[in-house]
């Protein structure tokens, strides 16, 4: 994504995150990578909290060669230890959690609710849900104490219609009950904290590409099913393809900036039409 400036070289102030400091769950690759790439474009520092070490250090050198300060902070958003220990680490030494990106998540394999494991459904809602809720109390004393900041909660087309059959992924119980009540989280935050200077917002993708789920399906073994799932989505999707992760870009950076100051509580579809 390229930065608007005007006349001078200069981005315009409204979307100007130089000084603010962005914490982004899941943020080592997919989505997550990408809106630590626009946040840092537009001057923020970016905390990438994620499980895969090792990625998130490749994404926060790129993230240092743009000029801006990373940190890594090895997270389980399901471990309240382990989330009060990466915020209270992206304090000390960022300074601040000016954003907070809840994009961490992962859903189960699809099938009917009188198949599913319980198993499998706890951990979606443990992660999606409870791990959204778990970030979103770990950073709201710094962000009341700051007196301002912003959370940003990554959903799903599922956050707003079920698919009963998309080939063989079936329905997701899990995954819709978590998409959609994040929404919820959404506005209730957005009402707790309004006067209080915390906006809260949440961005609806459709079916993008560079996902974990997307890389998994790049095998060869899962070749035919690829065809057989994209065929479907792009037949779902009035725009009749996939979204790029740069799509999304602008739309973080409107959240995060004070070009939406008078924004919250609010739900933005970035979908292709697959929800219409």
């Amino acid at each position: 994504m390229k930065k608007r400036t005007d006349e001078t070289g200069l981005v315009h102030a409204m979307f100007d995150l130089k000084g603010k400091v962005a914490l982004i769950t899941g943020g080592a690759s997919g989505l997550g990578k990408a809106f630590g790439e626009a946040l840092a474009e537009y001057g923020a520092d970016i905390a990438i909290a994620d499980i895969d070490e090792i990625t998130a250090k490749e994404t926060a050198e790129q993230i240092k060669n743009m000029g801006r300060r990373a940190l890594v902070a090895r997270c389980d958003v399901t471990r309240p230890d382990e989330v009060q220990n990466t915020v209270k680490k992206t304090v000390d030494h960022l300074g601040s959690v000016d954003i907070l990106i809840n994009n961490a998540g992962v859903t189960a394999k699809g099938m009917r609710i009188h198949e599913m494991p319980l198993e499998a459904f706890d951990k979606v809602i443990d992660i999606d849900l409870r791990g959204v809720f778990i970030c979103t109390r770990a950073v709201l004393p710094v962000m009341l104490k700051q007196g301002k900041g912003v959370i940003i909660n990554i959903a799903s087309a599922y956050s707003l219609r079920a698919f009963s059959n998309i080939c063989e992924l079936k329905p997701n119980a899990p995954y819709i009950t978590a998409k959609s009540g994040l929404i919820g989280l959404t506005k209730e935050t957005a009402v707790e904290y309004a006067k209080d200077g915390i906006r809260a917002n949440a961005i609806i993708p459709g079916w993008f590409q560079g996902t974990k789920l997307t890389a998994a399906m790049q095998a060869p073994e899962y070749a035919a099913f690829t065809k057989q799932y994209d065929q479907t989505v792009f037949t779902l999707t009035p725009m009749a393809r996939k979204g790029e992760p740069d799509e999304l870009k602008a739309l973080a950076v409107y959240l995060a900036s004070d070009a939406s100051s008078f924004v919250t509580g609010q739900y933005f579809v970035v979908d292709g039409g697959i929800t219409i």
